[in-house]
């Protein structure tokens, strides 16, 4: 099979991949074509379907496609014009090949993970988190399978907990660099900042928005699963309650990226710096990743708002 991840621009592909997407569209002179996201285990992209005459058979959203046509590149990012596309017929694929994971070992990650959790010594942010974390197994076998995001950054099986972990990581270094930090409600907000994830994304192989996703965000759904939760841990205090449900509200950083309130406590900074130096690292090194051996310029990156390319004179990680 010829993988996503091999694409290189100038060359021809083939193969069968899940339609993640598919939109119909109008050019500005008002001519038909089709968008669509490609998918298979080393990630996604973006493909056109500009003729839709011979050779471009009836095919839906979540189809096994088989198509052929030219790897391009637009705005600093692979794409792919198909020329030629079909249903795949049954036997022609393996639904393994396409779930996008973590190269990363997920029992060992989650190890990580419940070592941050037997850090915490407060009791009633214990108690909290091994509800989640150690008590609860439904909890438990979705945070391990989630991605992080549907597109972007961690946008495979294992990155909700791949990102969380990394977020903790650095979360412990800041507490360890300034005093004023409470440890452990730094920890306990990174370990639960995503949390809503779960709920704001479906299960693969779709990883899409469900309705209250669409409706409500990760955030809210987050916080408000918190509340609740701590409510029901007798003698939980009412202002950490409060701190911590604020760290999950402001930990996008600012109102025009999602979030309800900006950090006004210093572990809500904390965790908003460690969120995005993790979401933004991550975003480069997929991009670079997907450039292989390219060492020129990429182009303009909106996400990175910088025109991005691969450090010369290091090695690829």
């Amino acid at each position: 099979m010829y993988y996503i991840s091999d694409y290189r621009e100038g060359n021809r592909f083939s193969g069968v991949y899940l339609c993640k997407q598919k939109q119909i569209l109008k050019t500005k002179a008002g001519k038909t074509y089709y968008s669509l996201i490609l998918q298979d285990k080393t990630g996604t992209v973006d493909g056109k379907i500009w003729e839709l005459g011979g050779g471009i058979s009836e095919f839906e959203q979540m189809d096994y496609i088989a198509c052929e046509g030219q790897v391009t590149s637009f705005q600093g990012n692979l794409q792919v014009n198909i020329s030629r596309v079909r249903v795949a017929d049954e036997g022609e694929f393996d639904p393994s090949d396409y779930i996008p994971c973590s190269d990363k070992d997920i029992d060992k990650m989650y190890t990580e993970l419940t070592g941050f959790v037997d850090s915490i010594s407060d009791k009633y942010l214990l108690q909290l988190l091994d509800n989640y974390f150690k008590n609860n197994s439904d909890f438990i076998d979705e945070f391990k399978k989630h991605s992080a995001a549907k597109s972007v950054h961690h946008s495979f099986m294992g990155g909700l907990l791949e990102h969380t972990l990394a977020v903790t990581r650095l979360c412990e270094i800041y507490s360890k660099q300034y005093k004023r930090i409470n440890r452990d409600l730094l920890i306990t907000a990174a370990l639960l900042h995503d949390m809503g994830k779960i709920y704001e994304l479906s299960s693969f192989p779709s990883n899409d928005y469900t309705d209250d996703g669409n409706l409500l965000g990760h955030i809210y759904m987050g916080a408000r699963l918190i509340e609740n939760e701590c409510d029901k841990i007798a003698g939980f205090p009412a202002e950490l309650r409060s701190e911590l449900v604020h760290c999950i509200l402001a930990h996008h950083g600012k109102l025009e990226f999602g979030s309800p309130k900006t950090p006004g406590i210093i572990e809500a900074l904390a965790l908003h710096i460690a969120d995005n130096t993790d979401a933004k690292l991550q975003t480069m090194t997929e991009v670079l990743n997907g450039a292989g051996d390219e060492m020129g310029w990429l182009g303009f990156n909106r996400l990175l708002e910088s025109n991005i390319r691969q450090t010369k004179s290091g090695t690829k990680q």
